[in-house]
């Protein structure tokens, strides 16, 4: 049994100097600090303190763990049992073009798992489902924990934000760590990510780490050590927990953007759609079943029409109008070739980046974004081109903004002499479980 919270236990000056001279917490003071900083004893300037400590010089096993943990046990954690189906949930670490939720929900939901699919919003570059769907007439994402239960038992997936019951302590502790440069840590995002997806309560966990310039970890080495980190914490608290690494040095799909990327996934759910969203998504299915032991093909499930049912379901449960028409951009702008060739490089950084001038992205959670915006892709790398044809669309309402997106795709596009053998990367980079 866990002693009572004492907000003097320990100094926080004194586990910040030892954090940041490279030494380590013991697990209670690991605990501690989550704990005191939740209740308001630890003050956001020395929790800044702290979160750069483990920025620069990162954290154990052993420390991480009880950390995790705390976080977890800052709200409640739901329980998804007596459902008559297991539940299994999926989380990417954030793309650009990265639609494959809006998919794989009803999917794997149509294949007999429930999907209680809890999701973010978009900030800088990277899109955000909750984002996605509110482009879609009606819908709502903010159910209450009842609402999801329900939902579960009446349609078998629903697509929800986190609630504020939900590890509030990292809901404190992200909003800290973004105006304060410390996101980009392998313990911190590992930590944030499963305190999370541990707290909804889901039996089985697949995680999807992206890995490339459009994506928080550039690097493969990097990419496995998050992916490590969170399969071990996600195991350790008794949920199975796999994960995929998969390439984002180039947009998924054909588009980035709200309503653009909802009108593409419906395009992969009535049969179409492209090659790598379709490839990513089943592999991704797949790994989903397998966790909680349901034999079914998931691209059955698609080319049948039965994703595409369960896909019409969940929007209807959430107050959406899946036949209404999908908001379209007032204006336009088409970025063309400038010669022959072949395309070399198209960074997901750069069009996540146009994108989010364009509109289809915040600087701050509270910010508005506009449904339409986005870019539309015309070629991909290996693609051969002629100068002066379409390379992308861009799409806003404001056309002033259109000078900013073409500044963020400079030195992103490559295209190299006619003949050039242009290498491509792979989608899927590894498995770690």
């Amino acid at each position: 049994m866990s002693r009572p919270f004492d907000p003097q236990r320990f100094a926080v000056v004194d586990l910040i100097r030892r954090k940041r001279d490279g030494g380590s917490w013991s697990a209670d003071e690991a605990r501690w600090i989550i704990e005191a900083y939740t209740a308001g004893f630890v003050a956001d300037e020395q929790m800044s303190a702290l979160a750069m400590a483990v920025f620069f010089r990162g954290m154990s096993a052993e420390e991480l763990d009880p950390w995790t943990r705390a976080m977890i046990d800052s709200g409640v954690r739901l329980d998804y049992s007596g459902l008559g189906r297991p539940t299994v949930d999926k989380h990417s670490t954030g793309g650009v073009g990265d639609k494959i939720t809006l998919i794989l929900t009803p999917l794997v939901a149509a294949c007999g798992v429930a999907v209680p699919q809890l999701s973010g919003r978009g900030l800088g570059h990277t899109g955000g489902t909750l984002d996605k769907l509110e482009s879609i007439l009606g819908w709502r994402g903010d159910l209450s924990a009842d609402e999801v239960r329900r939902q579960l038992v009446e349609v078998g997936g629903a697509i929800v934000a986190a609630g504020p019951e939900l590890a509030p302590a990292d809901r404190k502790l992200y909003a800290l760590r973004d105006v304060t440069g410390t996101v980009e840590s392998i313990p911190l995002i590992a930590s944030s990510i499963m305190s999370k997806k541990i707290a909804e309560g889901t039996g089985a966990l697949v995680l999807d780490v992206k890995v490339g310039s459009g994506a928080f970890m550039k690097d493969t080495v990097d990419a496995r050590e998050l992916a490590r980190t969170m399969v071990r914490i996600g195991t350790g608290a008794g949920v199975r927990t796999v994960a995929l690494l998969s390439d984002m040095s180039t947009p998924l799909g054909w588009t980035a953007g709200n309503a653009l990327e909802v009108a593409e996934a419906v395009e992969v759910l009535a049969g179409g759609g492209p090659a790598d969203v379709v490839d990513l998504t089943l592999a991704l299915a797949r790994e989903m079943l397998a966790t909680v032991g349901i034999d079914a093909d998931p691209a059955e499930a698609l080319a049948s029409g039965r994703a595409m049912d369960r896909w019409r379901r969940i929007i209807r449960a959430q107050g959406g109008d899946p036949e209404a028409p999908l908001p379209t951009a007032l204006e336009t702008e088409v970025v063309t070739a400038p010669a022959d060739g072949i395309v070399e490089r198209l960074d997901a950084m750069a069009v996540g980046l146009a994108a989010w001038h364009l509109g289809a992205g915040r600087v701050r959670k509270e910010d508005d974004v506009q449904a339409a915006a986005g870019v539309e892709l015309h070629a991909k790398p290996g693609d051969v081109v002629r100068a002066g044809q379409p390379l992308l669309t861009l799409h806003t309402d404001t056309p002033e903004r259109f000078a900013a997106a073409r500044g963020a795709l400079e030195g992103g596009i490559g295209i190299a002499p006619p003949g050039t053998t242009v290498v491509t990367t792979p989608l899927i980079l590894g498995r770690v479980a």
